[in-house]
Order: structure tokens, then sequence, then C-alpha cells
């Protein structure tokens, strides 16, 4: 028995093999006139270094400059963007390597390939496109069928010198990587990078104290014990655990930090009296905290880590209202940070009030807020930092950092607090490999942007291209107060 087609009808239909070839406009305006201005603002700024001042990549990764492991290793485990999606699909996360050392990591590339159709449409599959294509140079869209092929050819250069990691760094052209890292932590591999001649980048610390914010979390104790052996400090009270924070942020600002991050369950920030706060910390320390004090307690905290920004200058990075750890199961098995957390609405104008009030104007304040709610830019955010010289708009986060509600954020936020109050593209990345194509899309996203607003006769063709610039570097550079670390 035959088909229609001619075939025996028991030989499968194989699905094309389909080229991996990025369109050079891609995500540029689809009129042809506004595509040309933006294609024309996009090349000014296409080969502009990166400004990265917030992210996840281990400065351990480039001191060592070891040859990354794998291509699962690399670009799928940590990555929760795409874990999250293929197990929407039924895929178990242990499959895919989270949290599983012994797990198969060309199984995990299969797994990956196989699922390459449900990422069609999204953000994931458009980094994925250009890093494979302009990183990598593959040439073929994943799939089964090609799985154990692109899993060979990308095991190839993963072992070539000019794939790792310190080179990379140089081929992205990235100025400034900034980390994230606890207040712990001794810094010893940004201190090796420092005094590295051969290392010609910049990778700066950013100081994240959210472990010892919350005094019912579990290894909250030992969580201090750490601070405390990093400070020499004890912090058995809460005036110690303040004055440890306070140390540690000088020892970060010491060896190049300028910013420190907050990622909180909401934006209040709300001081108690000294000698409520320690009652709440003794008490936390012998296991009887109320729910309700361990929500007073960590507002508390967050309106004094506000207090020292004012005071060392260091910029606040606040990124609130996610509700972490939804999946009970999965994060009992996986841990934290591996795909099931969900966004949360916005609580900016309430939270925040006390501190606006107390630091808003402030010459050494700064406060950069993202959120994962995009109805807060133009309700919340932007006309906070539209008022307030201490309040920055923080770019479209986690969930929306995607082309079409980069879009939204770009009208929303330039109404009220225009270009030079924002952030500048974040990446917000563990995936080390998809930073230049991250920026990439926000670069092409803001030349078809301002090519609207020449368009449409509310910005002058020369002050187009002259934003564009700003927003790749000085914008950045100026929020970040990262001034000293521009390549001349």
């Amino acid at each position: 028995m035959t088909t229609t087609t001619g075939r025996p009808a028991s030989t499968p239909v194989r699905p094309p093999v389909r080229a991996l070839a990025p369109h050079p406009d891609r995500l540029l305006p689809a009129d042809t006139g506004l595509r040309d201005l933006a294609r024309s603002i996009y090349q000014q700024v296409s080969g502009a270094p990166i400004y990265s001042p917030h992210g996840h990549v281990d400065a351990a990764v480039l001191a060592e400059n070891r040859p990354f492991g794998n291509p699962a290793e690399l670009l799928i485990t940590p990555d929760h963007y795409v874990t999250r999606l293929i197990h929407a699909y039924g895929v178990g996360l242990d499959q895919l390597g989270v949290n599983t050392p012994d797990a198969d990591p060309r199984e995990i590339w299969r797994l990956f390939c196989s699922h390459w159709h449900v990422f069609a449409g999204t953000v994931v599959r458009y980094w994925f496109e250009s890093e494979l294509s302009e990183v990598f140079g593959l040439t073929v869209q994943p799939s089964a069928e090609t799985a154990d092929d692109l899993y060979d050819q990308l095991s190839e250069q993963l072992a070539r010198p000019d794939f790792r990691p310190r080179e990379l760094f140089d081929r992205f052209n990235i100025a400034v990587l900034a980390t994230t890292d606890d207040p712990a932590s001794d810094l010893s591999a940004h201190q090796l990078l420092a005094a590295d001649p051969d290392f010609t980048g910049t990778a700066v610390p950013t100081f994240r104290a959210d472990r010892y914010m919350t005094p019912n979390v579990p290894g909250w104790k030992g969580f201090l014990e750490e601070l405390a052996a990093a400070a020499d400090i004890d912090t058995g009270s809460y005036a110690g655990l303040v004055e440890a924070l306070r140390n540690r942020r000088a020892y970060f600002k010491q060896n190049g930090g300028t910013a420190t991050d907050s990622g909180t369950a909401d934006a209040y920030a709300i001081p108690l009296p000294d000698a409520e706060a320690e009652r709440i910390h003794r008490a936390a320390l012998g296991g009887s905290v109320a729910p309700d004090e361990v929500v007073a307690y960590r507002r508390n905290l967050l309106y004094q880590l506000a207090a020292m920004s004012a005071e060392d200058g260091l910029v606040m990075q606040l990124h609130a209202d996610v509700v972490r750890n939804y999946d009970q199961a999965s994060f009992a098995a996986y841990g934290p940070d591996t795909g099931h957390d969900l966004p949360g609405p916005a609580t900016f104008t309430a939270g925040l009030r006390q501190v606006l009030n107390d630091f808003g104007r402030s010459d050494t304040f700064r406060i950069v807020l993202f959120t994962t709610d995009e109805t807060s830019f133009s309700q919340q955010i932007a006309p906070l930092a539209g008022f307030y010289p201490s309040v920055y708009v923080g770019a479209p986060w986690w969930f929306i950092d995607t082309p079409a509600a980069i879009s939204r954020f770009r009208a929303a936020a330039t109404d009220s607090a225009g270009f030079g109050k924002t952030s500048g593209f974040i990446d917000d990345t563990r995936a080390y490999c998809s930073i230049p194509a991250r920026h990439d899309m926000s670069r092409r996203l803001d030349a078809g942007f301002l090519a609207g607003l020449v368009a449409t006769h509310q910005l002058g063709e020369d002050e187009a291209y002259e934003i564009a610039g700003d927003l790749a570097g000085s914008v950045p550079v100026n929020t970040f107060r990262l001034e000293k670390y521009v390549r001349s």
C-alpha cells in the first residue's frame, strides 16, 4: 500500500530541516519607510559596548576561565526561561538537569531540540536563534532530527580556546558586567579579575542581602553566622546585623561595587522602632517569630537598606512583587529560582512612600524600580521617576522582557519619565552566551520606537540618533554610577 505521495504507508514522513538564519531586519518596523530609518539608527549602536549592570553570571566563571562543560550545562539547565516552558509540556525538571547532577547532557539537549517548536513566537526562541547563529555559527534549527549533530558541533566549539568565558567576554564587547553577590562573599573572584592585567574588561559585584531579611526562612540563623564571620561583627542582635550589613556594603564598594539589589515579596519599606526590631530578631533566633512579625521585620530592613544607600551612594535596585516558589513540590525537590515563580501586582506607590519622602530628593540616594506587572510602568513607576530625582525606571524584567512588552514599556515610561530616567537595558541573566542577543534585541526595538517618533514629528532625526546612543551607553552608565568604568 502506498500513500498519495508515492511513499510506502509504513515510511514515516520526516519533518524538514529548517535553516537557522535570523533576518537582518528582525524586530524593525514592518513599514518600509520606518524600517529604513530604524535600520540606520540601529546600525549606529549595534556594535556599541555592552553595559550589563544587573545579572547573575558568577564572577568565578571569568576568573577561572575554564572551558564550558557541554551545551546542556551552558545553554539549557541554568536557564529557567527554557526549563519552565519545556516543563509546561510535561517534561520533568530533573530530566532537564535542574539540580540533578547525574542527568545525561546529551539527553537534555535532545529534549530541548525536540521541543524547539514550543518556543515559536517567544522571546526565548528569538534569543536562541540569534545566539546559536551569531555566537556559534549554527546553520540549521534545533529539532529531534538535528539534535545530535548540533550537540557535536557545539561541543567541538566549546573545547576551543576562543570559546572560553574571557574570550567570549571580549567578543561580546562587554564593557561592564555586574554580578549578584551575597554580603558574606569574600569577592575573591572579583579581586583576581581586578588584579589580572590579561583581563581587559570589568566585572563588579552587587550587594544582595535578601537571605538575611526574612527571619523565618530555613537556615536564617546560619546565614547570620556566615555574615558575622565575614564582617567580624556579632549578628546575634538586630543592631549587630545592621552594622554587619553596613560593614559589608563598604567592602563591596571598596571592591568596585556601585549597586545593591533587593528581591522582596512587596515594595513596602516601613521602619520599626529599634527596640521592636530587636525584639523580633531575638524571637526569630529563638524560633518563636509570628508571620506578621516576619513581614514587619523584612519591610523594616528594606527601609534600612534604603537609608544606607542614601548614606553610601550605592544604587539601590528593587525587584519586588514576585510570588516566589509558587509550586511547593518543585521548590521542595529543586529549590528556588527553578522556574516556578510568578508575577504579582505592583506595590511601589504605597510601599515606598516613606522612603521617598525621607530620601527621594537626596543627591546620594538612587533607586531603580523593576516590575513584572507592566501596568505599573504608567501607573506607578514612571510617574514616581517623573517627579523624584532619585527614582529611575528599570527596564522590563523577567516575564516582560519580550519584544512586545519592551515596546509597550517604551511608550508607557516615556510619557511620564522620558528616556533619561530609565535604566538602559538590563539582561538579568544566568545564560552567559545570551547577553549579546538580549542587548541587541533592545537596541533594535529602541531604534524602531525612535524612528516612529521621528515619523510622527515628535522628535528630530538627529535627536533620535543621539538618544539611541545614550540608551546603550550614558543612560546605564549614569544610572548605575559606572562612570569610572567607561571605555575611552
